[in-house]
This record gives structure tokens, C-alpha cells and sequence, in this order.
């Protein structure tokens, strides 16, 4: 009979609590030919540049860090069984051999860079993988190694909101015109740090207009900035949404009001280079989540850095504008029944 490789896994998200993350449990189905050695390999690669430049080095790939197992012959160096195992084992029945991966808290999330129209290949960004293979040497990772003997898993490292979160930002203005001893007045806040992606996000505007002219419309803009720190500090901006609202305030008058805008992917679609939370397969996901970094983290290992600016302007009759921005932060909410520290 001829060697054969299944992988089983209870799930393919795997949750970054900051301090820890949740341990990758899987099992292997093996029918190897007895002299044969099994290896595991799980790796989070960053990938930059289509695979069909990389012959004239245009395209980048980096392995961050990768832990290998040898799955058979089994080492003796096992741990009990976790009730997921457990599960696993009886779906792979008497073949199977259980295994755990352990990352470190100091990996980047999964990012995938939305290709374009024309692209093919693997998209650019973050991802982890899981990877057995048969070997003919017993201790060499960089065996070359025929995709026959080979079966991969794409997995996903997420990142929940906190449950604890700061006051949210506040940014303000006073700009005076040409013709004009007094100034218009801006002031935007958000009511709290995080949102949710596809969430309302109610921005709270507040305008006293001392001039003679007139504030014809409010435009609110969301950018994302992608930071590729990995490959050569590449840093780019995408808009992400772009929304006009035709509240005017007269001259010598004030206003307040919160105006709500919900940045979303489905409005993006076509935006090639657009950070996206890490995709299995053509699964639809989201507009990336915003990084949180933690003190002394070497930015670099990230690989991609994903941040988000709200720019509030008010176009103002004459000519002229009055501008201010605040930062904003996306994540996704904890599920209930989640660890979160």
C-alpha cells in the first residue's frame, strides 16, 4: 500500500490572549511505509510579491519561525491526551498519532494583502501552516520533499478586543480665515477605543462657527495604513470610506451632533493591497484587525503592522476647510465563553 497523510484539527482559528495562545491540537493519520520517517511542520511565513516575479527577485518569502515534530516512528515523548485529541483519535482511528504545537506570544496575527482581479498564486501577507510530510532522510528539514508525500493545513492566529479598554480619542481645532478675526471651532470624539468590526462607529462632532461664512457639508474619511516592516519598510494608505453628510452650520451659529460611519470590507472589494484578516481558502473575512503591539515587541517579526485613521473635514463656503483626525481601532469582540486576559 502506498504511504498516505491525513490531517485532522478540531479548528483553524487559534486565539492570541495577549499572554498566552491557545495550544494547536491535532492528529495525524499515518499509513507510512515502515522504514519511513513522518515529520510535522507548523510555520508562519510572510509573503511578499507574486510567485510569478520571484525569478527576477521581486517577490519576497521569510519563514518567522517554524517548530518541527517527528509524528513516526513515535519519539515516546508524548504528553496525555486533551479531550480534543481524544476527539480527533477517533476519527482517525487506529493511525493516529496526536500532537500539539505551542506558539509563542511574540507572532504576528494572520494578514492577507486583497489581491487583484489578475493575480494568481497565494496572496501576499501572514500566514500559518501546517505541513507533514514523509521524509527519506531522518533528520533533515530542507529535504526536498514530492508533493505526493505532503499534506498541508492553513490555520489562523486571531486577536480579540480586550475586555478592559481606554476612553476613546479626542482631537480639536481652531483655524482662523483670511478676512475673518475669528476662527471656526472643531472638536470630534469617539465614546470609546475599540469598535467591533461592522459595527456603527458614532463620531460626536462638535462645531461653533464665529465666522461669516457658512459650513456647507461635513466629509468623513477612513484610511488604513499598511506598514510592510518585514520586506523594506514599505508604508502605504488605502481610503477604506469616504462619506459625505450635508448638515451646514450657518455663520455665527454652533452645532452637535454625532454622525455614525461603518468602514466595511464589501465596499472594498476591488482594492488590490488592501489588508485583510488572514483568509482560508476564498472564504470571505474582513478588513484586517487593527496590531496591537506590545511593549518591547520587535516590530519586524510582525511583518505587517495595520492601523487606521478617521479624518473629519468641513468644507466651508469661499474656499477653504478645517480638518482633524482621530486614530481608530478594529478588532473583533471576545465570543462569549472565551479566555480573555
Amino acid at each position: 500500500m502506498s504511504p498516505q497523510l491525513t490531517l485532522y484539527l478540531g479548528r483553524r482559528d487559534f486565539v492570541d490572549h495577549v499572554d498566552t495562545v491557545d495550544p494547536c491540537e491535532l492528529t495525524l493519520c499515518t499509513l507510512p511505509h515502515p522504514l519511513s520517517v513522518v515529520w510535522v511542520q507548523l510555520v508562519c511565513a510572510f509573503r511578499y510579491g507574486r510567485d510569478d516575479l520571484d525569478v527576477i527577485g521581486l517577490s519576497f518569502r521569510k519563514d518567522i519561525w517554524i517548530q518541527q515534530l517527528q509524528i513516526y516512528p513515535p519519539t515516546g515523548n508524548s504528553s496525555p491526551n486533551t479531550p480534543m485529541q481524544e476527539v480527533l483519535l477517533k476519527k482517525a482511528g487506529d493511525q493516529g498519532y496526536p500532537f500539539i504545537f505551542h506558539l509563542p506570544t511574540n507572532l504576528p496575527c494572520s494578514v492577507t494583502l486583497q489581491p487583484g482581479p489578475e493575480d494568481t498564486g497565494k496572496p501576499c501577507g501572514v500566514d500559518f501552516e501546517v505541513k507533514a510530510y514523509i521524509a527519506k532522510e531522518a533528520d533533515n528539514p530542507d529535504e526536498q520533499v514530492d508533493k505526493k508525500d505532503t499534506c498541508r493545513l492553513i490555520i489562523r492566529k486571531i486577536q480579540f478586543a480586550p475586555d478592559q479598554t481606554g476612553v476613546g480619542p479626542k482631537s480639536n481645532i481652531s483655524k482662523q480665515f483670511m478676512m475673518s478675526d475669528k476662527p471656526v471651532h472643531l472638536e470630534a470624539s469617539l465614546e470609546k477605543e475599540i469598535f467591533y468590526h461592522g459595527d456603527p462607529v458614532p463620531i460626536k462632532i462638535k462645531i461653533n462657527n464665529e465666522t461669516s461664512k457658512v459650513v456647507k457639508k461635513i466629509k468623513i474619511t477612513v484610511d488604513q495604513t499598511t506598514d510592510v516592516v518585514l520586506y523594506s519598510a514599505d508604508k502605504y494608505t488605502k481610503n477604506v470610506l469616504s462619506e459625505e453628510f450635508g448638515e451646514t452650520v450657518e455663520a455665527n451659529s454652533t452645532f452637535e451632533k454625532a454622525l455614525s460611519i461603518i468602514p466595511i470590507l464589501v465596499n472594498n472589494k476591488e482594492k488590490r493591497g488592501l489588508a485583510l484578516d488572514g483568509r482560508l481558502k476564498e472564504e470571505d473575512t474582513n478588513l484586517a484587525s487593527t496590531t496591537m503591539l506590545r511593549p518591547g515587541m520587535d516590530k519586524e517579526v510582525l511583518g505587517i503592522l495595520v492601523s487606521y485613521k478617521i479624518k473629519i473635514n468641513l468644507m466651508v463656503s469661499r474656499g477653504g476647510d478645517v480638518s482633524v483626525e482621530l486614530p481608530l481601532v478594529l478588532m473583533h469582540p471576545k465570543p462569549a465563553g472565551k479566555k480573555q486576559t
